[in-house]
């Protein structure tokens, strides 16, 4: 067994209702909170309702930041960060899908840092973040246990990766009561954005033995639920199942990142507007494609955790989950695929892929654009 190190520093709670049983725990986190959210899921879901009554158990006064958008721009997270700062907040409390816990994270960062764009990228922060508490209401992100965060970047076009240790959420509350109200469609997205993290994480040349295993188990929870999504919404089991799954796949990409498919997907997102799990997972069955080419036992294995079959039926279950095809012109195709080549996913990628390589990647899911 090669060497390898593991860090993971979050305390998770699970369980419904594992925030309003749990309140007392943030008092040794800070004395007042702001609360990160969009407009709607937090509400929907119920999740903010048990945040500020956990909050007013714990006396812990806070705010609400709820202004954060699908793919939130580096905009987003300097606004929230002031509001952290002018409330005097000792803590983030970021509830939501993967925008929020993202905008959050970065939150925490800028509230405590005065830095330019490409230094936050960077890293360059020198005072820690203030601590995040994660409470995400979707599965499929991973991000509660992760030291990432995404945010867009309208003046370089594409979505940028904020990554530090630091960022890893002190604690997350995991409650799939909150995903009941997420939508059929969205819930395939999700999953399949789960998926991809764990796909991509045991296949990555970063993979190590204790990702390995949880991605293998989140790969058996998704394929086995994804498989029922045509006949109906999941019930509480699946939905406990999937945010199980989502949390051991971010569990997994906390330790590898993410490969050259999460950098295609980007620009799929960022340019044509197509929602983060949808773009991944109509990626997912050419790229599997080009890394059969590296590590044939890898996605052997990936085949058989799933229990779809052969790649052909994977790509038959992917098409009726997500439906639809993507125009894109030959110019498009090879700029981002140029852009694609260079990124750390890339280099992570077994057999790293060249611009053609990529191409042909793309190609396995576009239809001719103008």
């Amino acid at each position: 067994m090669k060497k390898f190190n593991y860090y993971m520093p979050t305390k998770v709670f699970w369980g419904r209702e594992c925030v309003k049983q749990n309140g007392d725990a943030l008092r040794s986190i800070g004395k007042r909170a702001l609360v990160v959210t969009g407009k709607r899921s937090a509400r929907a879901s119920g999740a903010l309702d048990d945040i500020a009554a956990a909050l007013g158990s714990a006396a812990i006064p806070f705010a609400l930041f709820d202004a954060v958008e699908p793919n939130p721009s580096i905009a987003t997270a300097r606004a929230a960060g002031e509001a952290a700062r002018s409330f005097g907040a000792e803590m983030i409390v970021a509830a939501g899908g993967g925008s929020p816990l993202d905008a959050g994270k970065a939150a925490a960062v800028l509230a405590c840092n005065d830095c330019a764009d490409d230094d936050l990228f960077r890293g360059g922060f020198s005072t820690p973040p203030l601590p995040v508490v994660a409470v995400p209401t979707t599965a499929g992100t991973g991000s509660e246990v992760t030291p990432y965060s995404i945010l867009t970047d309208p003046a370089k076009k594409t979505k940028r990766n904020l990554k530090s240790e630091r960022l890893f959420p002190v604690m997350a509350f995991l409650n799939s009561r909150y995903t009941d109200s997420v939508p059929p469609e969205v819930t395939a997205h999700t999953a399949i954005d789960a998926l991809t993290h764990a796909v991509e994480g045991y296949c990555s040349s970063r993979s190590m033995p204790v990702a390995d295993a949880l991605a293998l188990r989140s790969i058996e929870l998704v394929g086995t639920e994804l498989a029922k999504l045509p006949r109906g919404a999941p019930g509480a089991e699946g939905r406990d199942n999937l945010l199980f799954a989502s949390l051991l796949a971010g569990c997994v990409i906390a330790q590898t990142g993410t490969t050259v498919l999460h950098a295609m997907g980007y620009h799929l997102t960022f340019f044509h507007g197509v929602e983060h799990g949808r773009a991944n997972g109509l990626l997912l069955a050419p790229y599997l494609r080009h890394v059969m080419a590296g590590r044939p036992d890898r996605i052997t294995a990936v085949l058989a955790s799933l229990g779809w079959g052969d790649l052909s039926a994977l790509e038959t279950m992917l098409r009726a989950l997500l439906k639809g095809a993507i125009a894109l012109s030959p110019g498009e195709v090879e700029e981002y695929s140029r852009v694609a080549s260079e990124t750390a996913g890339a280099a992570s990628t077994i057999p790293r892929p060249g611009v053609d390589d990529i191409k042909s990647i793309y190609a396995g899911i576009l239809r001719a654009g103008s």
